[in-house]
């Protein structure tokens, strides 16, 4: 390791006090404007639910090897979520046809190492340094820990996904492979009402948000916004009704347990907004959102009466009108989805990084990346040609 620091592994993040996890996670010093915004997802809270509630741990494929980086006083400067994996299911960066080509050519592409937070398509920090005059050597010595941890682990490959740009850049300097994907966000220009950002938009796609959302609530469906001490447990009871119906059908089985979303529930009721519709006196649907010091982030939705364009109103133009509420930056409504362009989120990069330990096998990846960041460059300027926006503002924007 670097100079006086050293690398432990854990196998449970209960192992580390929530202060001390945090405290490299999502600092908070007064009056430092440098600092990176708030992220749920990376909290202890969070990454200490998907544990304690099962829906991580060895058997469901997410063995917790968490990374801390200490002085030689033990002080923690780092830390790391990582995962021992043995399949790559809930990922949203998909290498399953790297693990078929490798397996018949006679390799073992499982186990491998995954630092990521389980199945949340969601950029933010992943190696975690405390700020500081020694953050760059943190960051460095979590680096060359995920390798050694490859190699003692007998691992094929090391992924850290959906990082930040710097760090993606920082890993491709130390040889990990450099990939990079799509999604859309919304970005707010200062909009003081949702009236406010329809009237940015082209008057035909402007007609269309207005008719969605009429449509959407036409059958007597009216909408809450629920959070902090609104979450009770016959509300999760609800929403999960919701998350299994849809989960089922998305993905065969859905990855979260019902104690994850009690247990958020208490741990950080504050950062949620549940989006709930409710006809009949009963709720039927609802999409779940985690909120930053930036950023709404889309998560989960489901429902259990089918209703046209709800899935839009709930998850996409409701975050909109959060976000505008409460002056937040962006939203962030999840993986995929070119259907977000019509209703206003903006094509935008996302970045992964990969250490392959076969010499032949990073050979051809390499090869592949190459082509693939091509092509996700082009997509990305042929999408945003396509924006929703009046083109005199997008005129007066260059």
């Amino acid at each position: 390791m670097s100079g006086d620091l050293r690398i432990r592994v854990l196998p449970s993040i209960g192992e580390v006090p929530a202060d001390i996890w945090d405290g490299c996670a999502n600092p908070e010093v007064q009056g430092v404007s440098s600092l990176p915004a708030f992220n749920p997802f990376i909290s202890h809270d969070f990454l200490s639910a998907l544990e304690e509630s099962r829906s991580v741990q060895a058997r469901t494929g997410w063995q917790p090897q968490h990374l801390l980086a200490e002085d030689e006083s033990g002080r923690v400067l780092g830390v790391a979520p990582c995962y021992l994996k043995s399949h790559s299911q809930g990922e949203y960066v998909f290498d399953r046809g790297w693990a078929e080509a490798y397996e018949r050519a006679g390799g073992d592409y499982y186990p491998k190492l995954q630092v990521s937070v389980p199945f949340t398509p969601a950029t933010g920090r992943r190696l975690l340094a405390a700020p500081g005059a020694r953050h760059d050597e943190v960051a460095a010595a979590l680096a060359q820990g995920l390798v050694e941890l490859c190699r003692r682990r007998e691992a094929s490959s090391v992924h850290v996904t959906f990082m930040t740009e710097p760090e993606w850049r920082a890993l491709g300097e130390r040889g990990f492979l450099q990939r990079t994907d799509q999604q859309f966000h919304w970005e707010n220009a200062g909009y003081a009402t949702f009236d406010d950002f329809l009237g940015a938009l082209a008057a035909r796609k402007r007609k269309t948000v207005k008719r969605e959302r009429r449509e959407a609530l036409s059958n007597g469906i009216e909408v809450q916004w629920l959070t902090g001490s609104d979450l009770t447990e016959a509300v999760w009871d609800d929403f999960f009704a919701f998350y299994m119906d849809t989960g089922s059908r998305k993905w065969g089985r859905p990855y979260l347990t019902r104690e994850f979303f009690s247990l958020i529930g208490r741990k950080m009721a504050d950062r949620i907004l549940l989006v709930m519709a409710k006809r009949a006196g009963r709720y039927i649907a609802g999409a779940i959102n985690f909120v930053g010091s930036e950023t709404v982030f889309g998560r989960h939705w489901g429902a259990i009466e089918h209703h046209p364009f709800l899935h839009f109103e709930l998850c996409y133009y409701q975050a909109i009108d959060y976000a505008i509420a409460k002056k937040l930056a962006r939203v962030e409504a999840g993986a995929q989805g070119e259907h977000k362009l019509a209703r206003g989120y903006l094509p935008v990069t996302t970045y992964s990084a990969h250490y392959i330990a076969d010499p032949g096998l990073r050979r051809a990846i390499a090869d592949y990346l190459v082509r693939e960041r091509a092509y996700v460059e082009a997509a990305g300027r042929e999408l945003g040609a396509m924006a929703p926006f009046r083109r005199d503002l997008a005129a007066e924007d260059v």
